[in-house]
């Protein structure tokens, strides 16, 4: 019986990706552009997920955008806080995905990094 064996991310590409993830909640989109640029090369599993990590960010910026100019509507108000939860919750399960050495895939996200 072949089995495809699929080589499985080391101890420290699953913490760079999981702090790639991680970032996001204090940095925005700028800890996992550097890990992306810096790993880009290195390691295609710390490369997929600090990508996705950046799209999800780019995405939530331009989300933190809109809701800031739709604090003068009042639904901003709301919005507000929603994208900060948002942000901190699919970090987190981003971050569990990727220390156990799956990817973790954003359910939105625009893909500007490909």
């Amino acid at each position: 019986m072949d089995e495809l064996v699929v080589n499985a991310p080391s101890q420290d590409d699953r913490n760079l990706a999981m702090i790639a993830h991680l970032l996001g909640i204090i940095s925005s989109f700028l800890g996992a552009l550097i890990i992306w640029l810096i790993k880009k090369d290195e390691s295609p599993f710390v490369a997929q997920e600090a990508k996705e990590a950046l799209n999800f960010q780019i995405t939530l910026f331009i989300a933190h955008v809109i809701a800031g100019a739709l604090i003068f509507v009042v639904i901003g108000l709301l919005l507000v806080p929603l994208v900060w939860v948002v942000n901190i919750v699919f970090s987190i399960m981003g971050a569990m995905s990727a220390s156990k050495g799956q990817g973790y895939r954003y359910p939105f996200a625009i893909r500007l990094i490909n």
